[in-house]
C-alpha cells in the first residue's frame, strides 16, 4: 500500500493552491481530481475578480494555469475519486483513503478541498443556458447584468443577499418564491421589501428558462392558480442553495447541520490531527475563489507544521 507524506482531495482553486504550497515545501502531495477536476469554476465563462487578471480570464482556462503551476513544483496529480476514507485520531497515524473503490492509499496529512455543488432546479432548459445567463453567484457574475432585468430563484437568505445584490446593478429583479413566505432571516426580508427595484412573485415556480444561444426570459407558473406566465430577463439567478461535497467524511469530522465542516477559528484544522479543510468545504459564507485559494494556502501551511512536529517526536 502506498504512503504519503500529504493527499489533497480535490482541485479546484482550494486543491491546487495547497499543492503548489506543499510541493514547494518538499511534501511531495498526491492530489486527487475527484470527478470534476477545477471544481466549480469549470463552468464559470469569465472570472474578472481574481487578483493579477486585468483582462479577466476564463474558468476552465484558470484551473489550467493552477493545474500546470501545482505540476511545475512536483504535484502528483491522478486523475481519481476517493470514495471512502477511514481517518485516524491518534496523532502521527497515517489516514487511509479508498481511490474509486478499489486503491487504497496512507497519508500522514490530509488536505480535504472536495468543495460545495450549488443546488439547481433539474430543468433541461437551464442546464442548457449555463453560463450563457444562468448562474448560481450574483457576487461571481452579477457585474456581467448590469442595466439588464434579471430573475432570482429561492426563498432563504441566499435568495435575498443575491436579489439586493443584483437590484444595486439591474434595472429590475424579480424574486420567485414558491410558497406564500419566504425562509429568510426577518432582517433580510425587509431589505428585499425595502428594495423599489425588487419585485416578489408569491407560490410562484420556473417552468422553463427561455432563449436560444443566451437567456430571454423565464417561463413561471403560480403554483396555486395554475397561471402562467414570460418575464423577460437576460439572466437568471438560481439560490436554492448549496451542498458540500463531504458525505464521505460524516461522521468521522466534526460538520454543522448542513454537511460544512468545522475548523478551528482562524485556521484550515478540523478535530482530527493532520486533517485539514479549505475551500467551499467548510465555507458557506464566501464561496469565492479568492478565499478558496486562502484556505488552500493554510491548509498547506498548517500540514507542513503538522508533519514537522510529528517528525520531531518520532525523533525524540
Amino acid at each position: 500500500m502506498e504512503k504519503h507524506d500529504c493527499v489533497i482531495i480535490g482541485t479546484g482553486p482550494a486543491g491546487y493552491t495547497a499543492a503548489i504550497y506543499a510541493a514547494r515545501a518538499d511534501l511531495n502531495p498526491i492530489i486527487y481530481t475527484g470527478l470534476e477536476p477545477g471544481g466549480q469554476l469549470t463552468t464559470t465563462n469569465e472570472v474578472e475578480n481574481f487578483p493579477g487578471y486585468p483582462q479577466g480570464i476564463t474558468g476552465p482556462a484558470m484551473m489550467e494555469e493552477l493545474r500546470q503551476q501545482a505540476e511545475r513544483f512536483g504535484t502528483d496529480i491522478r486523475f481519481g475519486m476517493v470514495t471512502k476514507t477511514e481517518l485516524s485520531k491518534i496523532p502521527g497515524e497515517y489516514h487511509k483513503l479508498t481511490i474509486d473503490d478499489s486503491t487504497e492509499v496512507l497519508a500522514k496529512s490530509v488536505i480535504i478541498a472536495t468543495g460545495a455543488s450549488a443546488k439547481y432546479l433539474g430543468l433541461e432548459s437551464e442546464k442548457k443556458m449555463m453560463g450563457h445567463g444562468v448562474s448560481a453567484c450574483a457576487v461571481c457574475d452579477g457585474f456581467f447584468y448590469k442595466g439588464k432585468d434579471v430573475v432570482v430563484v429561492g426563498g432563504g437568505d441566499t435568495a435575498a443577499e443575491e436579489a439586493t445584490y443584483l437590484a444595486k446593478l439591474c434595472p429590475k429583479v424579480t424574486l420567485l418564491v414558491r410558497r406564500d413566505q419566504m425562509r429568510a432571516s426577518q432582517i433580510m426580508q425587509q431589505r428585499v421589501e425595502n428594495t423599489e427595484n425588487i419585485e416578489i412573485l408569491w407560490n410562484t415556480e420556473t417552468v422553463e428558462v427561455l432563449g436560444d444561444k443566451t437567456v430571454s426570459g423565464v417561463r413561471v407558473r403560480n403554483n396555486q392558480t395554475g397561471e402562467e406566465q414570460d418575464i423577460p430577463a437576460e439572466g437568471f439567478f438560481v439560490a436554492i442553495g448549496h451542498k458540500p461535497n463531504t458525505d464521505i467524511f460524516k461522521g468521522q469530522i466534526d460538520m454543522d447541520d448542513t454537511g460544512y465542516i468545522i475548523t478551528k477559528p482562524g485556521t484550515a484544522s478540523t478535530n482530527l490531527p493532520g486533517v485539514f479543510a479549505t475551500g467551499d468545504a467548510q465555507d458557506k459564507i464566501y464561496r469565492q475563489a479568492i478565499t478558496a485559494a486562502g484556505t488552500g494556502c493554510m491548509g498547506a501551511l498548517e500540514a507542513e507544521r503538522y508533519l514537522q512536529e510529528h517528525e520531531e517526536m518520532v525523533e525524540s
